[in-house]
């Protein structure tokens, strides 16, 4: 990422910029445990979450905020939105920001699979009325942010604008994995307003989507209810979401479909 953006040079080091990663402790170092490997330092330092940030701002001498966070699938967006708020700030002046989601044992599969949250024939069905759970996937998803006005004179190569973000968390719902429509329909009007951007004038929505009948519908009537608070228009916008390409990358999800939404703007092209 920072290669493509141009600063991929490390005797750019010791300026202020941050990496901001969204990702969870692998189950590695068990794995090693469970299997009779003596384990090391390198064993810690290479599974511990916090050491993943601190890694690359030691390498390219970062001085910025470096900071891993896991909010599950939420992290890698969680993690966008508070570097676009460190950059806002004037806290950093550059933010590598996204996450990360690999699976280096079978673990994770094995617990999915035993809550019943996983599709049958391996198929991810995104808003489909034969959508029967998701499928994993394994992606590292990064994107370097700058404020607009910065990046306008450094003359970088823009892919896109972030014009707000936002976050909030649901409460009590019918439980603690159940999504709760009110609380997301209020967290997307919300930006909106903030950021003084009108549904009307939006083409494409990239969903979380993940492919289950709980969750998607969920979704769709959280959009449907907020667009609703500004407009009355029907079927102007498309919907999608990059897990029924890629699956469900977990930490790496939010900031996989970013990348996504990105490259259909580049391209011109759904």
């Amino acid at each position: 990422a920072l290669e493509d953006a141009g600063y991929a040079d490390r005797a750019l080091g010791h300026r202020p910029w941050g990496v901001f990663a969204g990702a969870a402790a692998g189950d590695y170092q068990a794995h090693l445990r469970k299997a009779g490997v003596p384990l090391d330092g390198s064993a810690f330092m290479g599974n511990d979450s916090s050491i993943l940030a601190a890694r690359l701002a030691y390498f390219m001498n970062f001085t910025g905020p470096a900071l891993t966070v896991d909010t599950a699938s939420s992290s890698s967006l969680t993690a966008v939105h508070l570097a676009c708020e460190s950059l806002r700030k004037g806290d950093v002046e550059l933010a590598v920001a996204g996450g990360v989601s690999i699976h280096v044992t079978p673990n994770f599969h094995i617990l999915c699979s035993k809550a019943g949250m996983l599709s049958v024939d391996g198929q991810c069905k995104v808003f489909d009325d034969r959508a029967d759970g998701f499928v994993p996937g394994e992606a590292a998803a990064v994107v370097v942010l700058k404020r607009w006005a910065d990046a306008v004179r450094d003359g970088d190569a823009i892919y896109g604008a972030i014009r707000g973000s936002g976050m909030n968390q649901d409460g009590r719902t019918n439980g603690i994995t159940a999504p709760s429509s009110l609380s997301q329909s209020r967290l997307i009007e919300s930006v909106y307003r903030k950021a003084k951007i009108d549904p009307a004038d939006i083409g494409y929505v990239e969903a979380h989507g993940t492919g289950t009948k709980l969750g998607d519908p969920v979704e769709i009537k959280a959009l449907t209810d907020a667009f609703r608070r500004f407009n009355d228009r029907r079927q102007y916008c498309a919907v999608g979401s990059v897990k029924s390409n890629i699956g469900h990358c977990v930490h790496a999800s939010g900031a996989s479909g970013l990348v996504k939404l990105v490259l259909a703007l580049e391209h011109r092209m759904i």
